[in-house]
């Protein structure tokens, strides 16, 4: 998208965008109205059944590339260790990522040493570029939590932008942060709340580790993963509304970039001298880093690893040979999830 703004300005980079993201979404939006079919055949849950620990082993290969770029000294080492340990702990918690996030970037400006300030005096930056990407996310938080106190009949919809577009706006370190983060919010916290809010966004974890897994034999970006579980949250609205929450999804997860881009760009050549931007992204990177780690331990609680069949083995095997793959060699991510999906079928 940046790279059509450089070239044709506004129209061209929303077209980039749109022809970038809409293939993968279109596949997710279409998947999530055969996913309960997984569940009512025997023989789709053999197929599929090493989806799950294989989205797993794409978690633990994304850990691995990250690092030489997310811990680079001593002090984000200790923030990613610190980092996944928060999260693995506070996983169901609906602020510790984001405070996590925050945290990174404080720690390391702590210190002025390293990257110090340059001597050149930065230009004031025009900070109301970025107004409408701010008032957008204050008005879907207050929209949501009004919806939520006075209890509308269809709230789902607007509670469904807010929290995608909120994670969206959060994410730092693209899709295999997302997911967790989808994962935290739709599956094990909605699963805790379910009962004080009857009509709170719940996906089942199955349904959404299934996606997780699906998203990486799609072409495109693993932000489309939001049109997969934008439909699955307005599931039980009718056929419609399933749609229409997949679209939802698509928009509000990739709004937030778009703004950002079209509204930071402009300012970027007077924002990037002031160091403390640098220094903030250093700790934010190890933070990311260790959030992943933190999410991807807490996700293979779920899998049955400890049985007394093969299935324990195998799931092991799975995540091990999936990051293997991926790690040391150059075979492509639709050929790892075929491959998975082959071994369901024959074992």
């Amino acid at each position: 998208m940046l790279i059509g703004f450089k070239r044709g300005g506004v129209p061209l980079a929303i077209l980039t965008l749109l022809v970038w993201i809409l293939p993968s979404c279109a596949i997710m939006l279409g998947l999530s109205f055969l996913v309960h079919r997984v569940d009512g055949s025997e023989a789709w849950q053999q197929i599929f059944k090493f989806i799950v620990p294989m989205a797993a082993g794409f978690l633990v290969y994304a850990c691995v590339a990250a690092f030489p770029f997310s811990v680079k000294n001593l002090i984000t080492g200790i923030i990613a260790i610190v980092t996944a340990i928060a999260t693995f702990l506070f996983f169901g918690q609906p602020y510790i990522i984001p405070m996590l996030i925050v945290f990174g970037g404080i720690i390391t400006n702590l210190s002025k040493k390293r990257i110090p300030q340059i001597h050149e005096k930065p230009r004031k930056i025009q900070w109301w570029n970025i107004w409408l990407f701010a008032i957008i996310f204050i008005t879907a938080g207050v929209l949501s939590e009004t919806g939520r106190k006075q209890e509308w009949e269809n709230r789902k919809p607007v509670t469904l932008f807010e929290n995608t577009y909120r994670m969206g706006s959060l994410v730092f370190g693209g899709g295999n942060v997302l997911m967790p983060l989808m994962y935290e919010q739709f599956s094990v916290r909605s699963e805790a709340v379910k009962d004080r809010n009857p009509n709170v966004i719940q996906i089942d974890r199955k349904e959404m580790l299934l996606g997780m897994g699906l998203v990486r034999a799609m072409p495109g970006p693993v932000f489309s993963i939001s049109s997969y579980t934008g439909s699955l949250a307005l599931r039980d609205m009718g056929v419609s509304w399933q749609v229409a929450g997949g679209l939802i999804g698509m928009v509000a997860i990739f709004l937030p970039a778009a703004l950002l881009v079209l509204f930071f760009f402009p300012i970027w050549s007077n924002l990037k001298k002031f160091s403390v931007i640098y220094r903030s992204l250093e700790g934010i990177n190890a933070a990311v880093m260790g959030i992943m780690v933190g999410s991807t331990v807490y996700i293979m609680k779920d899998i049955s690893f400890f049985t007394r069949d093969f299935s324990g083995l195998a799931n092991w095997s799975v995540i091990a040979g999936t990051a293997f793959l991926l790690i040391f060699s150059k075979i492509p991510a639709p050929v790892v999830v075929l491959a998975c999906l082959i071994l369901g079928y024959i074992f």
